[in-house]
């Protein structure tokens, strides 16, 4: 990856092109410093923390932690992730968009990607709306911020500010290395990854001090109250916790990068015939089926309807302790094991969804069969299309599991270990991982069609 980064570098057409980039991101990691004003965003902080593995924990490390601060780009690119994957099943579900998209060619590329920036903006303005209620019903906003001018402001900030990010994007893929939208995406996590380290050398001194004597008393005589020395001596973590964590991480990436190049090679045969006095066909190859062919996206949707109660009640404000509802909440919190379950079917039901739209057996027999194709040992047409659902099942059945493991491991080594930032990691690390390859891979391909010209010239 390193030496592909070193010849691309060495390209003056990529080295252009990847400075771009760079001053992109820049002009993001600027942005998320820029407060949107009538907020407390301390008090805002303090109360996001608690919420680190409901899904506003993973909107604020999808955002680089600029939804903790309430900054302009603190709704981050998620809108536009969003808006992307509903147009993409509205697609499969609706007939004139399917049109549009199969025979639209270009024009009809540029009227979806038009129809996507203008549900972006519609799901920003909701999301923003909503995040601008939690904080007016909780007192996040800063002394005499009530009043419509306050949430025009608010509101209007942080919808500029998403479909802001969305230019940025178009812009990277323009100009840039591309995977515009996924790049930024990948600048905000990893900016989490200073504060996180951070977070467990803090861990580690307080459970050095809580060794040597640390008590919540000798804390509150020390100016703490009584509920933050107890929740700094709950943040304790040993050094071989430390040492598991890195290791856990190092690990899925292994794995991540493993299934992300797995692949079921299906073999194809085609029959010779002959056209004029050329003969054709009589080659030998095969139909490649990725074990993870959706990505991340099943996580990404099974997190958001699985929270999505538990959201809803951080909106409007959580129960009381002692009534139903807050027992109701309890059992449907993001660290219980009835939310662990739901997570985990999820992935798996959203994992099939998403092989059977972008891989079609029947489709796949049909233009096998037109142009003299077959796999060895099945006949043309439904045999053909029956065994590749067959191994479809099969492969999603793995990648489901794989993607499903991947989530929920994070979420119990949170629930042992007084790092909430651990419920996110597994999304975070297929998102990172996957990223940084597929950026790898574009600059490999442009690299390729640069030696390509040159050979033609």
């Amino acid at each position: 990856m390193i030496q592909t980064v070193r010849k691309a570098w060495a390209v003056p057409e990529l080295r252009k092109k990847i400075i771009f980039t760079l001053l992109i991101l820049l002009i993001y990691r600027i942005g998320n410093a820029i407060a949107v004003p009538y907020v407390n965003t301390d008090a805002l902080g303090t109360y996001l923390n608690s919420m680190g593995t409901t899904y506003l924990g993973l909107l604020n490390a999808m955002s680089g932690g600029a939804f903790a601060m309430a900054t302009v780009f603190a709704l981050g690119i998620q809108p536009y992730i969003n808006s992307s994957i509903i147009i993409q099943l509205l697609t499969v579900a609706i007939p004139p968009l399917e049109r549009l998209a199969r025979d639209g060619g270009e024009e009809g590329r540029k009227k979806i990607q038009s129809i996507t920036r203008y549900a972006t903006v519609a799901i920003a303005l909701l999301q923003a709306w909503g995040y601008y209620m939690m904080m007016r019903n909780n007192g996040l906003l800063a002394s005499g911020s009530s009043g419509i001018w306050p949430a025009l402001v608010i509101i209007v900030s942080f919808v500029a500010g998403s479909s802001f990010l969305m230019w940025l994007g178009e812009q990277v893929n323009e100009f840039g290395v591309g995977n515009g939208i996924s790049i930024i995406l990948f600048a905000g996590i990893i900016s989490r990854v200073p504060s996180a380290v951070n977070t467990m050398i803090t861990g580690v001194r307080t459970w050095l001090g809580v060794r040597g004597g640390m008590t919540v008393d000798t804390l509150t005589e020390m100016g703490y109250t009584a509920t933050e020395a107890q929740n700094l001596i709950d943040q304790a973590l040993a050094p071989w916790a430390v040492a598991l964590i890195v290791l856990g991480v190092l690990l899925l990436v292994v794995l991540i990068v493993f299934v992300s190049d797995a692949e079921r090679r299906i073999p194809v045969q085609y029959a010779k015939r002959q056209v004029g006095r050329r003969m054709y066909g009589g080659q030998s190859t095969h139909l490649p089926m990725k074990v993870n062919m959706s990505g991340v996206l099943p996580i990404i949707f099974a997190q958001s309807i699985a929270t999505l109660p538990v959201t809803i009640w951080t909106f409007i404000g959580i129960p009381e302790e002692g009534t139903v509802a807050y027992s109701i909440y309890s059992a449907i919190d993001t660290q219980s094991i009835l939310y662990m379950v739901a997570y985990f079917l999820m992935i798996i039901g959203f994992s099939y969804f998403y092989s059977t739209i972008q891989f079609n057996p029947i489709e796949i027999s049909n233009n096998l069969k037109k142009n003299g194709g077959f796999i060895p040992g099945f006949r043309p047409g439904k045999p053909t299309s029956d065994f590749i659902a067959k191994v479809l099942s099969k492969i999603t059945l793995f990648g489901a599991i794989y993607l499903g493991i991947v989530a929920i491991c994070p979420l119990i080594a949170g629930k042992i270990l007084p790092i909430e930032s651990l419920a996110i990691g597994g999304t975070s690390v297929i998102i990172v991982v996957g990223v940084a390859l597929e950026t790898v891979q574009a600059l490999e391909s442009q690299m390729l069609m640069r030696q390509y010209k040159g050979f033609l010239e």
